[in-house]
C-alpha cells in the first residue's frame, strides 16, 4: 500500500491586533439606545458616552468594568498582608534554634553549654537574631540547613521583586548561580549609570543581553524597553517596603543584609533602584497601600500585588474617562484581560470600536451652530428600528396595507415581468424582442441561420415572448403630525414616546409612502413647523401654554399646499388648549382654559375638517376635562378619538395613518 503523506496544521488564537475574520459590529442597538437618550433631551457627545458607560445586553460597560477592577482591588487589600516572607524566615528560624537545641543537649562539653546560652539569649527581634547567628557555629546539619534557607530565601525574594520568575529560577541556587547574578547586576547598573548620563547605549545593551540573556525572558529589545520592565516592578517593590509598619521596615533592612550571606545583593539593588527611578521618576515610587487580610505574601509576591493595585488604579482611571482628553484608546487591552480575564478586553474592544463606528460611519454632524446631532443616515437607521418595535405591536395589521394597483395610469417601477392572460399593463419592448430573438436562436438547430434569417425577415414576437411593465397606483395624502411640547409632557413622562411616534411616521412616509407629504407641528406655548432631526434632539423646556390654535393654523397652511391629496391630522396632546394666537402675533395664555381660547381653537378645527380632512385625536392621560374637551371636538368634525397608554401611542398612531391610507379610495 502506498503511504499517505498528511500535513499536519497547528491553530492558535489570532493575536496580531483585532480578528480580521470578525463580524462588523452591530450598531442598531446602540443606535437605538443613544436615539432614544437624545429624544429624551440628553446631549449626542453625552447619551454616546452614557451608553458607553451602560454596555449593553451582550457586553460590559465602563461602568460594570471599572467596579469589577474595583472589586479586585478592594478583594486584594483585604485579604492579603505583607507578613508572608517574615512569617516563613521566623519559622525557619525557630526550626533551626530548635534542632540545634537537640543537638546541644546531647552534648556534654562546656562549648555546647555556652552555645546555649548563647541560643537562649537571642534577641526576640528575628532580623536581629538572624544577624546574630551569622558566625555561629551550628552542631545541628539540620539547624544549619534551616539557617541557609533563610539567606537564601531572602535572596531570591528581593530578586523576585525585581525581576518575574527569579524566585523559582534560583531554586537550590549555587554559588555559581549567585555569582552569575551579582555579575548581571553589575553590569545592569553600569548600562543604566550610562543611560541616565545620555550616552548611546545601542552596543552596551546587545553585549548585555548576549550574556544574560537568559534572566529576561521578555526579551526586551533596547534599553528602553529593559527599563520600562524593570522600573515598574522596581516601583512596586518600593511600595511594598513603603506599606510596612515602621517597625516591619526596621526588620526588612536588617534581614536584607544577610540576603545570600552578604551585604552585597542589597547593595546592588539599592543602586539599580536609584538609577531605575532616575530614569522613569513618575511611577509612583512614593505609594504604599494598607493591607488588612490574613493571607501573607513574600516580598516577591508582594510586590507583584502592588504592581497589580497599580495598574488596576491605572484601569480604573481609564475606565471612567473622566480625565482631560479621555478616548477610549486610552484602555490597556492587556493589562484588562490580566486583570479580568480576555472576555473582558473584548468587552472594552467592543465599546471602543463602537464608539469608533458610530463616529465615523456618519452617524452623527455638526448644525450649522456648531451642535453635535444624530445624521440622515442615523435618523433613517432610528427610525427604522422604531419602526420594526411598532410593527411587533401592531402584530398582524401591519401588514394588512396594499398600495400597489397595476395599470397603465400608474408609475413605472421598473419591473418586468412574463405577460398574463387579462393585463393591460403597457408592454416591455426591449424586453419582448429580446425575447423573442433568444427564441429563435435556440430553437432554431443552425444559430448562424437564424441570424441570418432575422436579419432578413425581422423578428417574429411569440405571445410567449411578450413582457409587460410594472406599474403602481399611488395614492398621495397630505399627513400633519400635531406634538404637543408642553412641559407638562416631559412631567408624565410622555416625552420620548412623542418623539419615538415623530420619528416613526417620519420614517414610514419617507421609506414606504413616498408621495405622502408629512410635516410634523410642535406647539407648546407657541408652535411651530419642525424637522424631525430639531424634534429629536429637543429639550424639554418650562413653558406653560398647550397653542393647539397656533398648530391647526399651521397645519391649515401644509394641507392647502396640496389640495389634490387627502388631507390627514394626527393630534398628540395631553392637555386642553390653554393659548391661543393673537392678531398681533403674540400668544394668550390662560389656564383653566378661557372661552376665546377654546373657541379660536374650535373654529380653526372647523377650517380644517372642512378641507375633508380626516382627523384623529390621540388623548395621553385619564384628565376628565380633556376627555370631555376632544370627546365633543371629534363628535362636531367626525374626527376620531384614540386613548393609548403611552407604549402604545406610536403603534396607535401608524396604525391610525395606515388605516387611513386604506380608507382611501384610488
Amino acid at each position: 500500500m502506498a503511504r499517505r503523506n498528511f500535513h499536519r496544521s497547528r491553530y492558535q488564537r489570532y493575536a496580531g491586533g483585532p480578528d480580521p475574520l470578525a463580524p462588523p459590529v452591530d450598531l442598531r442597538e446602540a443606535l437605538d439606545e443613544i436615539g432614544n437618550d437624545i429624544m429624551a433631551g440628553v446631549s449626542p457627545q453625552r447619551a454616546l458616552r452614557e451608553y458607553l458607560r451602560r454596555g449593553s445586553r451582550n457586553t460590559r460597560g465602563l461602568d460594570k468594568l471599572r467596579e469589577q477592577i474595583n472589586k479586585r482591588r478592594a478583594d486584594l487589600l483585604k485579604k492579603r498582608n505583607l507578613d508572608g516572607t517574615f512569617a516563613e524566615v521566623r519559622e525557619l528560624l525557630d526550626r533551626a534554634v530548635l534542632e540545634e537545641r537537640k543537638a546541644l543537649a546531647r552534648a556534654l562539653d562546656d562549648d555546647a553549654r555556652f552555645a546555649e546560652m548563647q541560643i537562649e539569649n537571642l534577641s526576640p527581634s528575628t532580623a536581629q537574631a538572624v544577624q546574630e547567628l551569622a558566625d555561629y557555629q551550628w552542631r545541628s546539619p539540620q539547624a544549619r540547613e534551616a539557617y541557609d534557607t533563610i539567606k537564601d530565601l531572602l535572596g531570591r525574594e528581593a530578586l523576585e521583586q525585581r525581576f518575574e520568575g527569579m524566585k523559582q529560577m534560583l531554586e537550590n541556587a549555587t554559588d555559581e548561580d549567585r555569582q552569575a547574578i551579582s555579575a548581571m547586576l553589575t553590569d545592569l547598573n553600569e548600562l543604566l549609570a550610562a543611560h541616565n548620563r545620555g550616552e548611546d547605549t545601542t552596543e552596551q545593551f546587545a553585549d548585555f543581553m548576549d550574556k544574560h540573556g537568559q534572566f529576561f525572558p521578555d526579551n526586551p529589545r533596547n534599553t528602553d524597553e529593559l527599563i520600562d520592565a524593570l522600573a515598574k516592578r522596581a516601583a512596586a517593590a518600593q511600595a511594598f517596603y513603603n506599606s510596612l509598619s515602621p517597625e516591619q521596615r526596621a526588620e526588612m533592612d536588617a534581614l536584607m543584609q544577610q540576603a545570600f550571606g552578604s551585604p552585597e545583593l542589597a547593595n546592588q539593588l539599592a543602586q539599580m533602584d536609584s538609577a531605575l527611578r532616575q530614569a522613569r521618576p513618575g511611577l509612583g515610587w512614593d505609594d504604599s497601600q494598607q493591607f488588612s487580610g490574613s493571607e501573607g505574601m513574600g516580598m516577591g509576591e508582594g510586590a507583584g500585588a502592588l504592581a497589580d493595585l497599580a495598574e488596576l488604579d491605572a484601569l480604573s482611571e481609564q475606565l471612567s474617562q473622566q480625565y482631560n482628553g479621555a478616548q477610549m484608546d486610552d484602555i490597556d487591552l492587556e493589562a484588562l484581560a490580566r486583570q479580568l480575564g480576555v472576555d473582558a478586553a473584548v468587552d472594552a474592544r467592543t465599546l471602543a470600536e463602537l464608539e469608533k463606528a458610530l463616529n465615523e460611519d456618519g452617524l452623527f454632524h455638526r448644525d450649522a451652530e456648531g451642535n453635535l446631532r444624530l445624521s440622515p443616515k442615523a435618523m433613517r437607521q432610528l427610525g427604522e428600528s422604531i419602526v420594526k418595535d411598532i410593527s411587533d405591536q401592531l402584530s398582524g395589521r401591519s401588514g394588512n396595507r396594499q398600495t400597489r394597483r397595476a395599470g397603465a395610469t400608474g408609475e413605472a417601477t421598473g419591473a418586468t415581468r412574463e405577460w398574463q392572460f387579462g393585463d393591460t399593463e403597457p408592454w416591455n419592448v426591449t424586453a419582448t424582442v429580446g425575447n423573442a430573438v433568444r427564441r429563435t436562436i435556440s430553437e432554431s438547430t443552425d444559430s448562424a441561420d437564424a441570424l441570418a434569417q432575422i436579419t432578413r425577415d425581422g423578428v417574429r414576437i411569440d405571445v410567449r415572448d411578450v413582457e409587460v411593465s410594472e406599474t403602481e397606483a399611488r395614492s398621495q395624502a397630505a399627513v400633519v403630525l400635531l406634538v404637543d411640547t408642553s412641559f407638562s409632557m416631559e412631567m408624565e413622562g410622555r416625552w420620548t414616546p412623542m418623539k419615538r411616534t415623530a420619528v416613526a411616521l417620519n420614517h414610514l412616509v419617507s421609506t414606504r409612502f413616498r408621495n405622502d407629504e408629512l410635516s410634523i407641528i410642535a406647539f407648546g406655548r407657541y408652535a411651530r413647523t419642525i424637522d424631525i432631526a430639531e424634534l429629536t434632539g429637543l429639550q424639554p423646556r418650562m413653558e406653560q401654554g398647550t397653542n393647539l390654535h397656533h398648530a391647526l393654523l399651521l397645519a391649515g397652511r401644509h394641507l392647502r399646499k396640496h389640495p389634490n391629496a387627502q388631507p390627514v391630522v394626527l393630534i398628540v396632546t395631553d392637555g386642553e388648549p390653554t393659548a391661543h394666537l393673537e392678531p398681533d402675533g403674540e400668544s394668550f395664555f390662560y389656564y383653566p382654559p378661557h372661552p376665546a381660547t377654546l373657541a379660536m381653537t374650535v373654529r380653526e378645527l372647523d377650517a380644517v375638517a372642512r378641507l375633508g380632512t380626516q382627523i384623529t385625536i390621540f388623548r395621553l392621560g385619564d384628565d376628565p376635562s380633556l376627555q370631555r374637551f376632544v370627546d365633543q371636538i371629534a363628535r362636531r368634525v367626525g374626527g376620531r378619538v384614540v386613548a393609548p397608554d403611552i407604549d402604545g401611542l406610536g403603534a396607535a398612531v401608524v396604525g391610525d395613518y395606515l388605516g387611513a391610507r386604506r380608507g382611501r379610495r384610488r
